[in-house]
């Protein structure tokens, strides 16, 4: 029976970030463990049969942390990324219209235009306010009735799976362009293209190996003896501080720091109780469908520097689509006579994916679309499904985390991450491999952790 001081459930950021700290302060007396056969979690990378590099999702490097920006040089080096300034658009209406929609409405045919403006007049000159109740209400508070109803209801339904009026809106923060009436007008009548917005209006990425490489890079930084790959844990004993992996080996250890998703580890736990298996099933998180589209040739002159793009309307199953081979020309096999796109799809109890047609379902979703223009370019097709895709920011989430966190960190157990705190305000890449590291300074330092309790505050912090 192997004992450790740490035992660190999940080989992704969080994961990483965490060991990666303890080694830096000369605590080795560690490991990780990870069902899959190689490090990064839900920031991995794969290469298909046909040499194209895909992500599981449209992930893009920006920090808000001087201390992870210093790991990614010392991983990858300085020579090992490449930088963009973001480009990303709305398809709607048959055109692009710039991110974010709401700042660049005049693109829209004018009824419609009209629409968005007149919700917005409509908000401003209400003499009373009342607290939001969700994130519905938020949207028709914050945008009007016309931006709600031609682009931020249908649009969150595609991303989230589930209805705004399931979802709080705590976790906006950065990351929604709030409507200013006066600035859309301006652009209105000047012709302004207003796309500046946005902590990651400017974002690298690896020049080699898409984003999983970072996550490999940082595993060798660590040291390979430190890992337990195609290992999964089948039990926790909370009581005496154990944990069972899926070949019957039995491992102890003094704290435990778990990523993987928080409703699983509770259900795994030896002794845990009706009630908190009753609120774990509270969490509410949806599927996510990644399809690669290799394409021969190269892209037609409108998506030639464009970074992602965001599908409201319901002629395609996917919300986003990002031009993959913009990212790095590495991405593709040769980048003179190939290119590619990645489409995502969500899914969930209130929005069913059926797995076998979903990749038809796209191919036709970027023909209708535009963004391919015959089938006959397509070179290779990938698919992957990931039934943890996002943690969802519903109405009770903030319930059930206040109720179990607090009690998990007196047993020692301290669930962090995208799906270990289930705080997508906080789940970043950034912010993932910072929770893991900020537990452990305060577990080692005694400093206090600042990204998951507090993620406004995270999010605030710029260089910090």
């Amino acid at each position: 029976m192997a004992h450790y001081k740490y035992a660190i459930l999940g080989a992704g950021p969080t994961g990483l970030g965490a060991a990666y700290r303890l080694k830096e302060l000369n605590v080795n007396n560690f490991i990780v463990i990870d069902k899959e056969p190689n490090a990064g979690g839900l920031s991995s990378s794969y290469v298909d049969d046909k040499g194209f590099t895909w992500d599981i999702g449209g992930h893009v490097q920006f920090s808000h942390y001087t201390y992870f920006d210093k790991l990614m040089t010392q991983a990858l080096g300085e020579d090992g990324w490449l930088n963009h300034q973001r480009e990303s658009w709305v398809w709607i209406k048959d055109r692009f219209v710039p991110y974010p929609f709401q700042n660049n409405i005049r693109y829209l045919p004018k009824e419609d235009m009209w629409k968005c403006l007149q919700g917005i007049i409509r908000e401003y000159k209400l003499t009373s306010y009342q607290k939001p109740a969700n994130f519905k209400e938020w949207i028709h508070a914050t945008f009007g009735q016309g931006l709600a109803d031609i682009f931020m209801i249908p649009y969150n339904y595609k991303v989230w799976a589930y209805p705004a009026e399931m979802m709080s809106y705590s976790w906006i923060g950065e990351r929604v362009a709030i409507t200013d009436l006066e600035r859309v007008t301006k652009n209105i009548l000047f012709d302004i293209e207003d796309i500046s917005w946005g902590p990651n209006s400017t974002f690298q990425f690896p020049k080699f190996g898409g984003t999983g490489a970072i996550w490999l890079a940082v595993a060798k930084l660590i040291g390979e003896q430190y890992f337990r790959q195609n290992t999964e844990v089948t039990a926790v004993n909370e009581k005496d501080k154990s944990i069972i992996v899926n070949n019957g080996e039995t491992i102890t250890y003094d704290y435990l720091i778990n990523t993987i998703p928080l409703d699983k580890l509770v259900h795994i736990m030896s002794h845990t109780s009706d009630e908190w298996k009753a609120e774990v099933k509270k969490l509410k998180h949806s599927t996510t469908h990644i399809i690669g589209v290799g394409l021969k040739g190269k892209p037609k002159e409108s998506l030639a520097t464009k970074c992602w793009m965001y599908f409201p309307e319901d002629n395609c199953p996917f919300y986003r689509v990002t031009v993959f081979s913009n990212y790095s020309p590495n991405n593709v096999p040769d980048i003179n006579t190939h290119w590619s796109l990645m489409a995502e799809v969500s899914e969930s109890p209130y929005k069913a994916v059926n797995s076998s047609t979903i990749v038809e379902e796209t191919i036709q979703g970027m023909l209708n679309a535009k963004l391919i223009e015959d089938r006959e370019h397509i070179a290779s097709v990938w698919y992957k499904s990931l039934d943890y895709g996002y943690p969802t920011p519903s109405t009770d989430r903030d319930g059930v985390l206040n109720k179990i966190i607090p009690q998990l960190d007196k047993m020692h157990i301290y669930s962090r991450g995208r799906f270990g705190g289930w705080k997508y305000e906080v789940s970043n890449q950034d912010h993932s491999l910072m929770q893991g590291v900020e537990i452990v300074n305060k577990l080692e330092l005694g400093i206090g952790e600042v990204t998951f309790p507090f993620p406004a505050t995270a999010n605030a912090m710029w260089g910090k």
